[in-house]
């Protein structure tokens, strides 16, 4: 493994931030491997969906799920602020995608209805919670089956972020969609893991 620093310093111009050589990941040390090297395959490419679910060979596939779930909400959490503008409890007073679906939030317990924004930050307050919850997920480095069952609660519920903003703000989607493939990318993700039903995907 090389002996240099991937930082970027104080003064760095903006040209060259995050401007290293990419490593192999079988180079790469430490607990945050799994999250570095998945974070440069974005950098490297956000549009290549294919390259970024590929899971490096010897890493333990749920630490990857767990890697992608963590990496998901964080860009979904960019989505969620171009929604704030145009997503609203007078615009949007209860969280469903088609009128056949009204999504209670769990976030209140017992969980009930609420505006649709603010369903999606309770869900992405929420996952983020749980993924940080060091009861469950005490390391980045193996995750328990115990552990890993969480998964598809999460994945429904993100999903859940993705199917709203189709259905009603379908512009504000479309261009996120166009910039960061990120909806694309978490279909994929929940069909090769099997994270959510195929009855349960609408868009």
């Amino acid at each position: 493994m090389s002996g240099s620093v991937r930082r970027n310093r104080p003064g760095t111009p903006n040209a060259e931030i995050n401007a290293w050589k990419p490593q192999e990941f079988k180079d790469m040390e430490g607990a945050l491997s799994a999250q570095q090297f998945l974070q440069q395959t974005i950098a490297a490419d956000i549009t290549d969906v294919a390259a970024i679910l590929q899971q490096p060979d010897g890493q333990d596939p749920n630490v990857w799920r767990y890697e992608q779930l963590r990496q998901f909400t964080m860009e979904l959490g960019l989505l969620t602020a171009r929604l704030d503008e145009f997503c609203t409890s007078a615009t949007c007073p209860q969280m469903k995608a088609t009128d056949e679906w009204i999504y209670l939030c769990a976030a209140h317990s017992p969980p009930k209805e609420c505006c649709a924004i603010d369903y999606i930050i309770h869900t992405i307050d929420w996952t983020t919670a749980m993924l940080n919850n060091s009861k469950l997920f005490h390391s980045r480095v193996t995750i328990d089956k115990s552990s890993a069952k969480h998964f598809q609660s999460i994945a429904r519920r993100l999903y859940r972020v993705f199917a709203h903003a189709y259905f009603h703000h379908y512009e504000v989607f479309v261009e996120f969609e166009r910039e960061r493939r990120l909806c694309e990318r978490f279909t994929k993700f929940i069909n090769q893991t099997r994270l959510v039903a195929s009855k349960l995907q609408i868009i």
